[in-house]
């Protein structure tokens, strides 16, 4: 790898285990509009590409497009409120984070979250330590991930360049992203994916802790 300057996380399942809170506005949603709960792992099987197809996967196969926007519209109402009863950062990152920008690292969140939750856990958690955090925002013809289009966009704000760059996530679609960006990317294994999952969908360099990711950029 290249010498490295700047790194681009996920949000979901690699700074932030956010599980627990959007299993509980899935549920939410699906309860008020009379349809099955989902457990923890279904829901950790549906995040990844948005919260349009997360709530698409967690309702019924047969479902309206009439359902679907009552429960889209209630599980944005119930997560804009309650999208930080629940979530943390994993064990070590703000350690982690601490000594990247100790070094020097310009750093960026890059999310296929709802944009404004993104910002408001962005805000939370990393003011003063991240920077730029962009979501979705397809509203405006900007594509979610695996397209480059946002890490392009938070490249921009850095003043860096793919080639200066790392992508660190936890899924098959941050591999993608990472790729279609034109970065290196380092996968970890403690989100919603595990080891065997990102090995088998083609990730090269995978750490178990964050701990880890400053030694390796180093």
């Amino acid at each position: 790898m290249t010498k490295k300057d700047t790194v681009i996380f996920d949000l979901d399942g690699t700074l932030l285990d956010t599980l627990d809170d959007l299993k509980n506005s899935v549920n939410y949603a699906l309860r008020e509009t009379g349809c099955p709960e989902r457990t923890k792992e279904e829901v950790c099987a549906f995040v990844g590409n948005g919260i349009v197809k997360l709530m698409k996967r967690a309702l019924p196969a047969d479902a309206s497009p009439v359902l679907f926007e009552k429960a889209f519209s209630l599980f944005k109402e119930h997560y804009g409120i309650h999208c930080n009863d629940l979530t943390k950062p994993y064990d070590g990152i703000m350690e982690m984070l601490a000594v990247l920008q100790d070094r020097g690292f310009s750093l960026a969140i890059v999310s296929n979250k709802a944009d404004f939750a993104v910002k408001e856990l962005a805000n939370i958690y990393f003011a003063g330590k991240i920077p730029v955090a962009i979501g979705e925002k397809e509203s405006e013809g900007i594509r979610k991930k695996p397209a480059p289009d946002t890490v392009m966009e938070a490249l921009s704000q850095l003043g860096s360049t793919p080639e200066r760059s790392v992508y660190v996530g936890d899924s098959d679609v941050d591999i993608e992203t990472a790729a279609n960006a034109g970065m290196d990317a380092i996968l970890c294994s403690w989100g919603f994916r595990g080891y065997d999952f990102l090995k088998e969908h083609g990730a090269k360099v995978i750490i178990s802790s964050p701990k880890e990711l400053p030694e390796y950029l180093y």
